[in-house]
């Protein structure tokens, strides 16, 4: 599933794509991607007319601003957006088709068929769901070592299942929780509410830097993602932990471990994240 670093760079090329495009009519292939108005006729009627103002994120999710509209949008697992010419084939995988006036189209391809799209009027969308429950953004400047440890005070969960529900801190994932772990020697399995101050700002930098890095590096393919351009991320290239089981740590040599941590593989170096305070 995208993570923050990379549905921030699907926004960034959507924006250089579609910015100012009008909508001439929408095209639904896959009824069941459209989750609000459950009507597709209604979805796409609503659609046509409407210009593209500029694309946001939200955690995971992407909210497409238009003239008097917000469509926001979930990849799930293989959700991908693509400009392409009117004329061009389709791929057997697009769901829906957003026909611009100058004869592009915006298609969105979901091999996985789990992507979803909910259509709001502007502001609703951040008061109702899947928006409405989000909590911090791990990149905005109200998301301070202070803030962070506002919400870790007290929680008796282990501290991965903490930083990836998505109520507590936004858009994170399993890849980057992983990597911010280690860089701030923390056990995923370690109490979130034993954690003392200092470790917590080390794990505050360590989530912030891995994220800036991923987002500068235009995320990470580790499996299917590519940009709005088909362009594919670079910071697999660059992960310290995750994904490599049995290999030598680049800190101290010791062989990573995998194991399953609140329902989700995790890789942590057993001598650089000592298992303590669990």
């Amino acid at each position: 599933m995208p993570e923050l670093p990379e549905v921030e760079t699907v926004k960034r090329t959507l924006n250089a794509l579609i910015t100012g495009k009008q909508i001439q009519n929408v095209t639904v292939r896959l009824p069941r991607i459209i989750q609000r108005p459950d009507d597709i006729q209604a979805f796409a009627g609503m659609l046509a007319g409407h210009t593209v103002v500029q694309v946001e994120r939200r955690g995971k999710f992407l909210r497409f601003v238009l003239d008097g509209l917000v469509m926001v949008s979930h990849l799930r697992m293989e959700g991908r957006y693509g400009l392409y010419q009117g004329e061009e084939p389709l791929d057997k995988h697009t769901h829906v088709i957003f026909h611009f006036t100058d004869g592009t189209e915006l298609r969105y391809t979901d091999v996985r068929q789990f992507g979803t799209m909910h259509l709001f009027q502007p502001g609703e969308d951040l008061l109702l769901p899947p928006l409405k429950k989000l909590g911090e953004e791990p990149l905005a400047p109200s998301f301070t070592p202070e803030r962070f440890k506002e919400i870790v005070s007290g929680k008796s969960t282990k501290i991965k299942p903490l930083l990836l529900n998505q109520e507590y801190v936004v858009g994170i994932g399993n890849i980057y929780v992983d990597e911010a772990l280690h860089r701030a020697r923390i056990h995923p399995e370690t109490g979130a509410k034993s954690l003392t101050g200092s470790q917590l700002d080390q794990l505050h930098h360590a989530i912030v830097a891995t994220l800036t890095e991923a987002v500068n590096a235009g995320g990470s393919s580790v499996k299917s993602y590519v940009n709005g351009q088909g362009e594919s991320g670079s910071y697999q290239h660059q992960l310290l932990i995750y994904g490599r089981k049995d290999q030598p740590c680049a800190s101290c040599g010791t062989l990573i471990e995998k194991s399953v941590v609140g329902g989700r593989g995790t890789h942590y170096c057993p001598n650089c994240q000592p298992q303590k305070g669990i």
